[in-house]
């Protein structure tokens, strides 16, 4: 790459991000259906027909956003089981659960476009669904060492939920046993219920001390799908 390509690569990446940055600004402001490619660049000073050469489309500057925002996530999840990777698998399970919570209380906006309301008119692509399957791959990966091991404590499912489980297993968690594919799928959807109710206001006037009460329902979820506290 000559030094003048270089330049203009370091430019065009300056002038993406600022976009994002003013994006985002205005999701905080005005929430993601509201998001207007012709108000970030009148913000940023920019004619319409010059920021769509980064963008084409609104749908395009949201999945750039949604992308970044999986995997801002996603790094700090897997961030935060290396620094643990010591422990055993059931406090590894908690330490990955508070990475996601603390990621989502500083970020609550970005937390929102990813697992808040659909945006009307968006369809999300498949670029985004190698991003949104980090932290899951994390928690399986847990729970993958811990079989492993010998450390997972299995609940039989009912017998006509027995296909199912094993089409998760096969296609989604391979390696675990099918009722620990269903318990993981299970917990996820609970983890990010108990993250989404107290970012979105439902545990106001329920639950004071949130971060022990979080820690300790965590560590339900770990006893759900089967890790066993040392």
């Amino acid at each position: 790459m000559t030094t003048t390509q270089g330049a203009r690569a370091r430019a065009r990446m300056e002038v993406t991000a600022a976009i994002k940055d003013e994006a985002r600004r205005q999701l905080a402001a005005e929430g993601a259906p509201k998001l207007s490619l012709r108000a970030v660049a009148r913000e940023l000073g920019m004619v319409s027909s010059a920021l769509y050469r980064y963008f084409p489309s609104r749908d395009d500057l949201l999945t750039a956003l949604i992308i970044d925002a999986y995997d801002s996530l996603g790094e700090a999840a897997e961030t935060a089981h290396a620094a643990d990777a010591g422990a055993a698998a059931a406090q590894r399970w908690v330490t990955v659960c508070e990475a996601v919570r603390r990621w989502a209380l500083a970020h609550p906006h970005e937390y929102a476009l990813i697992y808040g309301s659909p945006v009307p008119g968006y369809s999300a692509p498949d670029t985004t669904i190698q991003p949104a399957a980090r932290v899951a791959l994390v928690l399986i990966g847990i729970l993958q060492d811990a079989f492993e091991r010998r450390g997972l404590a299995r609940t039989p499912v009912p017998a006509e939920l027995a296909p199912e489980a094993r089409r998760m297993a096969d296609e989604l968690m391979p390696g675990l046993p099918p009722e620990v594919a269903v318990a993981m799928a299970a917990a996820w959807a609970q983890l990010f219920g108990l993250v989404g109710f107290e970012l979105f206001g439902q545990f106001k006037g329920v639950v004071e001390d949130r971060d022990r009460f979080f820690r300790h329902a965590a560590a339900q979820l770990a006893h759900g799908v089967g890790l066993v506290f040392p």
